[in-house]
């Protein structure tokens, strides 16, 4: 007898910029329990140094690209900066009816879309303790201007807005208990 195996989750994180998504995502990645796929997004930017086609992004022309959305073959996709950034389905499909709980990282604008495509996510805000603590992480990275930091601030305070539209908010005020949240979320829906 043929064994089926049970569909994996779709799972969508989404935050803003500085709240730790990242972090999040590869300690979630080291629980190899959580039977986590990380999606790869398509992208129509130049690949950058080191970077590795399929690692990073699926690296692809505009016309390409936009004979993905034309197929309907990507969950969301959005233009950002003159480039082009989106989900493929075919590949989340594939992975889920392997059985694997294919978590994405996206921005509220995209999740905001696979909402409407797929009734199973499993949805998750993470947010910063506060605005002023995301404002000094952002500043202890060290890698931004005073400019950039109050408009990344700017956009995430818009951001916080579309928290009521996930099922679940997490408050990444330690690393660790964020992590270990949002891994008994998981658990509970496996």
């Amino acid at each position: 007898m043929e064994n089926s195996k049970k569909k994996g989750l779709l799972l969508i994180m989404s935050g803003p910029s500085g709240v730790g998504k990242g972090t999040v995502r590869e300690e979630l990645m080291k629980d190899k329990s959580l039977n986590l796929f990380y999606s790869v997004s398509m992208t129509t930017r130049n690949m950058r140094p080191g970077e590795v086609n399929g690692r990073e992004y699926y690296f692809v022309t505009k016309e390409d690209f936009m004979k993905q959305v034309a197929n309907d073959n990507l969950l969301e996709w959005a233009e950002y900066v003159g480039n082009c950034y989106g989900t493929p389905k075919d590949k989340v499909e594939d992975m889920r009816n392997e059985g694997k709980n294919v978590l994405l990282e996206i921005d509220v604008k995209g999740a905001e879309n696979v909402f409407k495509k797929v009734p199973d996510v499993i949805s998750i805000f993470i947010a910063p303790p506060s605005i002023e603590e995301l404002r000094n992480r952002l500043r202890g990275r060290g890698t931004e201007s005073e400019e950039v930091i109050n408009n990344r601030v700017s956009a995430a305070s818009k951001e916080l807005e579309y928290k009521k539209f996930y099922k679940y908010v997490v408050i990444n005020d330690k690393l660790e208990d964020a992590v270990e949240e949002i891994r008994q979320i998981i658990k509970a829906r496996m």
